[in-house]
């Protein structure tokens, strides 16, 4: 047996897909990628999205025989029966996913997740999060998502889709949302809304830009990008203390491309949190950048290994 193959067997594959891209890794005990790779995510049908993924997954494990399995996807998702409908991926309906990639997989476990979730243990196991007790992932881009770590564990809920900082009202008489809801977080924070909000005060009026363009402006000072960012700061923060209130947070960890505005998020969000979060038990409350590029590729694999413990 070669030292290669012996290396192999003691891996676990890791998936991660969301509308934009789906990447998979062979990842060992410690976190470490041995393998890696990525495509765009593509449109089309049900078995055409698949026939990508297989692809993909066949290229990254090579001859290697994965452990287990684990998936993070947007979702929702049926975590029981291993079904996705992930918004942004219109082919997957209650598509059959854990199923699937079974098959492909030589029947070992597949577990499946919440990308959100799989973001938060990312970086809880070996990102910005290292060390917390308890911590809550925001993943804030083209919408807001998220996960909880607490006591070391993933909090799933009764059916996998816990922790959707994104919908949590922060006020009654606000926005409507693409939930059907009015006032959630989401309405206020996501990249778009902030865009079209900025816009709306006047800036860049009729022109196609977005989020990394909003950020541009803030950063040089323009009022109305720097307000739109202190509007979605404030829905954050109140998303961010209702669930530390909830939970007795410590540590919140930001990532997704919203996140790469720098400062013109951060400091806004870590000033509305000082200023809402009141009760002694969270007035330590750590907001930190997310260090990792593939916190999900890791989450998902952490949900792997956990299959095997």
């Amino acid at each position: 047996m070669s030292h290669d193959t012996a290396v192999a067997r003691e891996t676990v594959l890791g998936i991660d897909i969301g509308g934009t891209k789906m990447a998979a890794a062979l990842v060992s005990a410690d976190g470490t990628i041995l393998t890696g790779d990525r495509i765009p995510t593509p449109s089309g049908g049900a078995d055409e999205v698949f026939a990508a993924l297989g692809g993909l997954i066949d290229r990254v494990r090579g001859d290697a025989s994965p452990l287990a399995v684990g998936i993070g996807s947007a979702g929702p998702l049926d975590q029981q029966h291993g079904l996705v409908s992930p918004v942004n991926i219109p082919g997957w309906r209650n598509f059959p996913l854990g199923d699937r990639v079974r098959a492909l997989s030589g029947d070992v476990p597949v577990a499946l997740g919440l990308d959100g979730h799989c973001f938060a243990l990312g970086e809880f196991w070996s990102g910005a999060g290292r060390g917390a007790h308890t911590l809550l992932g925001i993943v804030v881009s083209t919408g807001v998502g998220g996960g909880l770590v607490v006591d070391g564990k993933p909090l799933l809920g009764q059916s996998g889709n816990a922790a959707h900082i994104g919908h949590v009202v922060i006020d009654q008489a606000g926005e409507a949302c693409a939930c059907g809801s009015y006032g959630c977080v989401e309405a206020y924070a996501s990249g778009p809304r902030m865009v079209a909000r900025a816009q709306r005060s006047g800036w860049r009026t009729g022109e196609d830009v977005d989020a990394e363009v909003l950020a541009a402006d803030a950063a040089a000072g323009d009022e109305f990008a720097l307000a739109a960012f202190d509007d979605g700061a404030q829905a954050l923060a109140a998303g961010i203390v209702a669930t530390a209130v909830t939970v007795d947070l410590t540590t919140v960890v930001i990532g997704g491309g919203v996140a790469k505005a720098g400062p013109v998020l951060f400091d806004p969000v870590q000033a509305w949190v000082k200023r809402l979060a009141q009760l002694p038990f969270v007035t330590d409350l750590t907001v930190v950048p997310a260090q990792l590029d593939n916190a999900g590729l890791l989450g998902a694999a952490h949900q792997a290994w956990a299959t095997l413990r």
